[in-house]
Order: C-alpha cells, then structure tokens, then sequence
C-alpha cells in the first residue's frame, strides 16, 4: 500500500488532503515542522513514502516571521529527504500563485520552494511546484484562512459582512487542491478547476445561499462551483442549524409534509425501510449533498467528522418529521431504535453513478 508523508496535517488544507487520502485508499505519516521538528520521528515519516507533500507554511505575522518561517520549514524539509534511506519519488510543495507577486509572502514562498526542488534533485525525486489560488471548502477558519471562511461564519451566525475591498478573486475548492497535490488530478485540468468571482460577487451567492437555507430550501447547485460553495457554507451551520423543522399537514385523511425544495441542478430521491436494531450508511461523501428523512418510525441519525471523535446524534420521528443534512467528509448512518418498521426518505443532489459513487466507507463509532 501507498503511504504519503504530510506536513501541516492539521491545518485547512491538510485536513483536506488526508480525506482524499482516505478516499484512495491511502495511508499517511504526518511530521511536524518548525519548533516542533524532530529529525528522528521526520525522517521515520518521510522512509519509504511514495509521495511527500509540504503543505505546512507560514501566512501570518510580521515580514521576519514570515519569511524566516517558510524557510525555515522548507529547510527542515530538505534535511528529512536527506536523511532518508529511502526518500520518496515525488515531492510535492503547496506553493502559491503569489510567490511570482514580488510581495514578502511570495517571495518566502518561492525561496521555499526553490530549497525543497533542490533537496528532490539531490534525492533524485520528481519534484512538483503546485501554484495554489485562493482556497475555499468546508471548515475553514473565520478571519484566517480565507475571506469564504470569513464571510460563510458571519452569515450563518446572522451577520452581514460588508466588503471592504472589492478584488477580483482566483477561487479553488479544497479538495480539488487535494486532488492535485495527492496526484489524484493531474495539473493539465488545474486551470478548469478554478472560477474567477470578485468579492462582491462571493458574498452575493453566498448570501443567497444562506437565505435559501435559512429555511430548508437548497439553492441552485447546477454549476461544480455552487455545489462547492455551499458545501463550504453549510460546514457553518452543522450543528447548530440542525435538524431542518419540516411543516406537517394532518387531518382526516392522513398527513403530508414537504421533504425538500431544491432551485435547481440534478437530484436523485430514495426509499428504504429498515428492520428494528438495524443500522444504514457508516459512510461519508466529499462533495455530494444528502438528506435523510424520517417519514414513519423512530430512528437515531449520527455523524462525526473526519478524523475528530466527538459524534452528533439527532432523535428523530415519523410523527414529528425533520429533515438532517449530512456535512461533507462527516462519517454518518441511521439506525431504526423503534420497534417497528423505519421508513425513510433520502435525497441527494445527484444521480447515482456506480463508476464515481462518492460513498466512501467509513464508520460513525470507532
């Protein structure tokens, strides 16, 4: 089997990487960088990897720390591929399209890169310089990582940002980063992958996102980008905007009750029933959007991010209906806790296709 050796595991983008990581199937070895960095465990890492991506980078601070910084950790970087018996094949360094911008971060940044290429030279490795954009995707980090972070936060908890500066903006999910630093994608198709947005337009969608969703409804996702979007957007809102309350209508004749209102793109609806002590799913999915419904029975829907321990559990009925939307790279299933039979209704913004599934085994409880 594979194994990747990873830098800045625990950031954004890293986070991302790892869940394509798990996706294909492939192990990694994390080490850290900086005044964490152990040669020992770094070069027991690195031994035998087939790829090793440098992710780990320093974007905040004063112009010393700044630069020092980057090089500081492509250095360590250098000295882990030197001293590995084994080093990997191809190496792989998040760079940034503003190293080529003459600014104190991109020059920190080509500087970086420039020390990492020749340790890949020495070590007669393939050495891959990734220019990345502007990144956006699920679980950024308000007033850090990016301004979708920023404005995604604000909206869910009911602010309204105002935009300061409006640039136009080169814009990259996470995950299609990830794709390209695992190799998943190849670099000739990096250019389709991103979408030029001004921030004015960002905050426009993305406030019609959260209008929408406010209520239940999900927003146009025709295009890859607004399927992305509003991934990122929602990773804002679980779990506080969770479960959507749905309207039951009853009387002599029965009940009725909307499941979903979706403005556009594909979709694909499911029914299941499930025996008593039953369980469904245990798996997660990168970018499809799903929703579960009880329409009759008693049921417990459960979900825990990647990589994290803590699980979520929704108590949910047939008689008080409520619809549970499940986050990308959440691990979640259903499992019927009634003692009869579990309807229940799944929709997702997709059709199906068993050559790309995007159903990627993974339990809730460990």
């Amino acid at each position: 089997m594979d194994k990747v050796a990873l830098t800045g595991a625990n950031g954004f983008l890293g986070w991302h990487v790892r869940a394509a990581l798990h996706e294909q199937g492939t192990t990694f070895a994390a080490f850290s960088v900086g005044d964490a960095f152990d040669r020992e465990s770094a070069i027991h890492a690195v031994d035998g990897a087939t790829r090793l991506i440098h992710i780990a980078g320093v974007n905040r601070g004063t112009d010393d720390e700044v630069r020092e910084g980057n090089v500081r950790f492509a250095q360590q970087v250098a000295e882990t591929i030197s001293g590995a018996s084994k080093p990997p094949s191809t190496i792989v360094f998040a760079n940034s399209i503003q190293s080529t911008n003459g600014s104190v971060y991109g020059a920190a940044k080509a500087a970086a890169a420039t020390i990492v290429r020749k340790a890949a030279e020495v070590a007669g490795a393939e050495f891959e310089d990734v220019q990345l954009p502007n990144l956006f995707g699920e679980h950024g980090r308000p007033f850090y990582n990016a301004v979708t972070a920023t404005f995604c936060h604000m909206l869910a908890q009911g602010d309204r940002p105002v935009v300061q500066q409006d640039n136009e903006l080169t814009l990259l999910h996470a995950q299609d980063a990830a794709d390209l630093l695992t190799g998943y994608a190849t670099s000739e198709v990096a250019g389709s992958l991103e979408v030029r947005e001004t921030v004015t337009g960002l905050l426009r969608r993305l406030e019609g996102m959260a209008s929408l969703y406010a209520h239940g409804e999900i927003p146009d996702v025709s295009s890859r980008f607004d399927r992305d979007l509003f991934n990122t957007y929602r990773s804002h809102t679980f779990p506080r905007q969770a479960p959507v309350r749905l309207t039951r209508h009853a009387d002599s004749r029965g009940s009725f009750f909307e499941i979903v209102r979706s403005h556009g793109g594909c979709g694909q609806s499911s029914f299941s029933t499930t025996a008593p002590g039953i369980s469904r799913g245990d798996h997660y999915h990168r970018r499809k959007i799903e929703r579960f419904t009880v329409l009759a029975g008693t049921a417990t829907i459960a979900l825990r991010r990647l990589f994290t321990d803590e699980v979520h559990e929704f108590h949910v009925t047939g008689a008080e209906p409520v619809a549970v939307d499940m986050p990308t790279m959440w691990a979640h299933n259903i499992i019927n806790t009634g003692p009869g039979v579990l309807y229940t209704s799944f929709w997702s913004n997709e059709i199906f296709s068993p050559e790309s599934p995007d159903t990627i085994a993974e339990t809730v409880r460990k």
